[in-house]
């Protein structure tokens, strides 16, 4: 029983995720190209809750009881378009944080002539070594003749 209700849940969530117009920004967003458009899309959240303040409102004047799937529905896409911009952005500042690294990780190797990520030092399981290739962790590889 409880292996059908999660196939079900599976089965949902990846229909849900696949053709639903808010799932589909929000991981065009998350892509590395879109990150720059989670601030602006931010904006997306205000029409959700303005079609959910109207729905109350119809629901306050006696309207029908489905209106209030509709009013979850519309918060529940402003709080997921709202709470994409700050993560898009931190997203974002990582990545170029990245970039940037690498840019200089490459400048530093063409002008050491050593290939790149093996300048500098760098914490090992036996301590710090001058690069990934030192003679301090040579000495802890085991040999071919050993294995």
């Amino acid at each position: 029983m409880i292996r059908l209700l999660w196939a079900a849940s599976v089965g949902t969530r990846d229909y849900l995720r696949f053709y639903m117009p808010t799932n589909i920004a929000l991981d065009a967003i998350r892509t590395r190209r879109g990150r720059r458009w989670g601030v602006p899309a931010m904006l997306i959240a205000v029409p959700y809750v303005f079609a959910a303040s109207i729905c109350t409102a119809l629901l306050a004047d006696g309207g029908p009881g489905w209106l209030n799937i509709l009013v979850l529905l519309f918060i529940w896409n402003a709080m997921k378009f709202a709470f994409m911009g700050p993560v898009s952005l931190v997203l974002l500042i990582r990545t170029k944080v990245h970039e940037y690294a690498e840019q200089r990780d490459t400048a530093r190797s063409a002008l050491s002539g050593v290939a790149p990520r093996l300048v500098g030092r760098c914490r090992s399981r036996i301590g710090w070594s001058d690069g990934p290739l030192s003679s301090e962790r040579l000495r802890h590889v085991p040999s071919a003749s050993r294995r």
